[in-house]
């Protein structure tokens, strides 16, 4: 197998065995440049399709929303040079909610609140974390456990 752009291929559908986390979960690092976030946006519409997210509807548009924003946020503010983030993608077995979590290692620029009035003019706006905030059930940010750096995520609901 090919690895496109130089990106690791840690990539994994699995059924887990953790009552706690049981679903389908899709992992995969990937360089921090914006090549990696596209391959990340591609890879996980796929993903969603083959669960059953079809490409057509809302819930689709929405997720890749969020992994677009989050994705775009670890290249441009938790790019550090040589290291690649991670995409973790994990749908409930339930199929009420996917949780999508990037990790970053840049542990010194930490994700802000998004303010409702950013001004477009404004450095960094923080409107991707906004629209995040909006689409998603909810979301934050964690210290990264393995080393230096951050995991920011967000919980989408699926409406049954």
């Amino acid at each position: 197998m090919t690895k496109p752009d130089s990106t690791s291929s840690t990539s994994s559908t699995t059924e887990l065995g953790d009552p706690a986390e049981t679903g389908r979960v899709f992992e995969m690092c990937f360089t921090s440049t914006p090549r990696g976030a596209r391959l990340a946006r591609r890879l996980t519409t796929l993903r969603l399709d083959e669960w059953g997210i079809p490409y057509d509807c809302h819930h689709h548009d929405d997720l890749l929303l969020i992994v677009a924003e989050l994705t775009a946020n670890a290249v441009r503010h938790g790019h550090v040079a040589g290291r690649d983030f991670r995409l973790r993608v994990h749908a409930t077995a339930d199929g009420g909610t996917v949780r999508v979590e990037v990790t970053d290692t840049r542990a010194e620029r930490l994700p802000r609140r998004p303010a409702a009035h950013a001004t477009p003019d404004a450095e960094e706006t923080g409107r991707g974390l906004l629209l995040v905030s909006h689409l998603a059930a909810r979301w934050d940010w964690h210290p990264r456990p393995d080393g230096p750096g951050k995991t920011v995520w967000a919980e989408y609901a699926l409406a049954k």
